[in-house]
């Protein structure tokens, strides 16, 4: 599938040259998620000054990614991967027993068929699908750079794969083998394969030393520092929710996970405040390793805490753009930060962020 958006007035000057550039994103497993929105803001600036900035699409079947300003869009569905990873819920340690994983995901015959593709023969159909059309996509626009925005780490290993004419470039913003809160098998040895296979790559300030020494060192010419980008000045009135405009709506949409990111700190942050005009929206995935919080939080906020599961892009965008305050957990490790809050910085709200032994900043 394909989707036009070409910009209609580039700022690009005179002598100039117009890099031709093509961005991989993937929302499969969380259409959601941040990275490959900052993808695309990123992509839209550049077309912006008047670059040429295809953006191919890993998408989830079902959630049509946003448009990007100014960029050729094509899109990749990849429904079997997204069923697959949903049954066996991303592979997490913690979760549902495995057979009862395993029953989930024979009710989709083509989310067994990925399975059997990813974890029997070692070739995801995300991977190869995405090697063959970054090559084809190429061979028609001839890109100077191709660059892979991860995690996941799908579009960075097809963009290996791939036979190119321009630059690989990664911007990893998470870790692969550094990642503490799960452990790819192999992940130091495959990481130094993907690095040597690319030209450049992009990493946050915090995941910086993992390239400096160890197993990743020879690639340390390789890797520079690229901080996460706002991108998006602020437009909007700034919104004081000391106006006393009624409830005062308190928003985290993301994913928790045991010992990395938990809920607690804002749970309890909430429960002492015991504010009447204070309501507290937590929604998205990995509630089930927090029950019994959970519980107790609503024992003691009762109709002022919305605690759920995931939600629909769209309907989190909303709730996060009617947000008086934007909460982001952190996370509990010094290597990995939340991207979802360098695009807090772009939104005109208050922000609520946890540190890792407890303490709370307010922005």
């Amino acid at each position: 599938m394909k989707r036009q958006a070409e910009g209609s007035s580039p700022k690009q000057k005179e002598g100039e040259s117009v890099m031709r550039i093509l961005f991989v994103l993937d929302s499969v497993e969380a259409p959601a998620a941040a990275n490959p929105r900052l993808g695309r803001r990123l992509a839209a600036a550049l077309a912006q000054i008047g670059h040429s900035v295809t953006v191919l699409e890993l998408w989830d079947g079902a959630h049509t990614p946003p448009e990007t300003p100014g960029c050729r869009a094509v899109l990749l569905p990849f429904s079997d991967e997204a069923a697959m990873e949903a049954a066996l819920e991303h592979g997490a340690a913690h979760g549902s027993p495995l057979p009862l994983r395993l029953a989930r995901l024979a009710v989709h015959p083509t989310a067994v068929g990925a399975a059997f593709r990813q974890l029997v023969l070692h070739k995801p159909r995300r991977q190869e699908d995405t090697r063959l059309k970054i090559e084809r996509l190429d061979a028609i626009y001839h890109f100077d750079f191709v660059t892979a925005v991860a995690a996941p780490y799908r579009a960075a290993f097809a963009l290996e794969q791939a036979a190119v004419t321009g630059k690989k470039v990664l911007w990893l913003l998470d870790p692969y083998a550094a990642n503490r809160s799960y452990q790819a098998p192999g992940g130091w040895a495959r990481e130094l394969q993907l690095m040597r296979a690319v030209d450049t790559a992009f990493v946050t300030r915090q995941a910086l030393p993992d390239y400096q020494s160890g197993p990743l060192a020879p690639c340390r010419d390789k890797v520079f520092e690229l901080a996460f980008p706002a991108l998006v000045p602020p437009t909007a009135e700034v919104v004081d929710p000391r106006r006393g405009r009624g409830a005062i709506r308190c928003v985290f949409c993301g994913t928790l996970y045991p010992r990395l990111r938990t809920p607690d700190f804002a749970l309890e942050l909430f429960a002492k405040l015991d504010d009447p005009d204070v309501r507290l929206t937590m929604v998205g995935r990995g509630w089930e390793h927090f029950a019994p919080q959970a519980e107790a939080a609503r024992r003691a906020l009762g109709s002022r805490a919305e605690l759920s599961g995931p939600v629909a892009p769209a309907h989190a965008k909303t709730l996060a753009g009617q947000a008086e305050v934007l909460l982001s957990l952190g996370n509990a490790v010094d290597n990995q930060i939340p991207s979802k809050l360098f695009e807090y910085f772009g939104a005109d709200h208050l922000i609520v962020k946890g540190k890792v032994k407890g303490l709370v900043d307010i922005s």
